[in-house]
C-alpha cells in the first residue's frame, strides 16, 4: 500500500459480503467466529435477515438482529459470528484498509490448533490437497471455529474469563512476527491520511486553499468474482483496482 494511490475516506476497507447459507452443528447457518486485534469493524445490512453473535469479556454471549437498514459495529477484541436466517448481505467497513487481508483475524479454534503459526495455518488452510481453495476446506475451517467459540462461550458463562484471556494471550502470539508490516500498512494509509488531514486544516487556517484544487472523483466497478471468506462469500472493493479516476470538471 502507498499514500499515493487512491484510498477509501479515512483509510477504511470496504467489502460485500453474502454470508454463507451452511448449517452448522447448532442447527444455525453462517460464517466462522473469530475477531481482530487492532481494527474495527462494521456491518451495514443491505438485505435478507441473521443476526450478530458477539463474544466479549465485559458483555459475554450477546446476539443482534440484523434487518435491512441496520448497522452494527464492534471494536478489537470481540468475537463474532455472523448468523444467515435468510439471505443475508451486508457491507462490511473495516478499520485500517490492509490490515485484515495482512492477517488481523484470528479464528476461535481449538486451543490445540492456536499452539503455534504453522499449526493454525494448516487448520486454517483453504487449499485442498490440488492447491486450489475449496468450499469443503471453507466449511471445515467454520465448523473448527464453531467447535472453539462454543467452548469459550460456556467456560465464560459458567464465570471462567480465563479461557477468553487465554485465547487473547494466543492470538496475540500468533500475529507478533507480522506487527512490523501492520506498522508499515497503518503509517501509509490511515495513519498518513489523518496526518494530512491535520495539514489542510492547518493550511485552511493560513488561507490556503490549494489542496482543493486537487480534487477528484474516483470510481470501483462491482469486481467479476466473491472469494471464501471467513464469514461469507466476499467481494472485496480493493481502491488500487479503481476503474476510473475522473478530476472535477473533467468529461463524463
Amino acid at each position: 500500500m502507498s499514500a499515493a494511490l487512491p484510498q477509501f475516506p479515512g483509510g477504511v476497507g470496504i467489502s460485500a459480503l453474502r454470508v454463507y447459507p451452511w448449517e452448522t452443528a447448532d442447527g444455525l447457518c453462517g460464517g466462522s467466529p473469530h475477531m481482530h486485534l487492532c481494527c474495527s469493524e462494521c456491518y451495514i445490512v443491505v438485505g435478507g435477515t441473521g443476526r450478530l453473535q458477539t463474544l466479549t469479556a465485559a458483555a459475554g454471549l450477546v446476539e443482534s438482529p440484523l434487518h435491512t437498514g441496520d448497522v452494527v459495529w464492534f471494536t478489537p477484541g470481540t468475537i463474532h459470528r455472523a448468523v444467515n436466517d435468510g439471505d443475508l448481505h451486508v457491507v462490511v467497513v473495516m478499520q485500517n484498509s490492509g490490515l485484515p487481508e495482512a492477517g488481523d483475524a484470528v479464528l476461535t479454534l481449538p486451543p490445540a490448533h492456536l499452539a503455534d503459526r504453522d499449526t493454525y495455518r494448516r487448520a486454517t488452510s483453504l487449499a485442498g490437497p490440488d492447491g486450489v481453495p475449496s468450499e469443503e476446506r471453507a466449511r471445515a475451517r467454520r465448523d473448527l471455529a464453531i467447535e472453539g467459540f462454543a467452548e469459550l462461550t460456556r467456560q465464560l458463562a459458567a464465570g471462567n474469563g480465563a479461557a477468553l484471556d487465554a485465547f487473547y494471550a494466543a492470538a496475540t502470539e500468533l500475529v507478533r512476527p507480522q506487527l512490523g508490516a501492520w506498522r508499515a500498512r497503518w503509517e501509509e494509509g490511515a495513519a498518513a491520511m489523518s496526518s494530512r488531514t491535520g495539514e489542510q486544516l492547518a493550511a485552511l487556517a493560513a488561507g490556503d486553499h490549494s489542496h482543493l484544487l486537487d480534487a477528484g472523483v474516483s470510481r470501483i466497478e462491482e469486481p467479476p468474482a466473491a472469494v471464501l471468506g471467513m464469514c461469507g462469500f466476499l467481494t472485496p472493493y480493493d481502491p488500487v483496482r479503481i476503474g476510473s479516476v475522473v478530476p472535477v470538471g473533467g468529461a463524463g
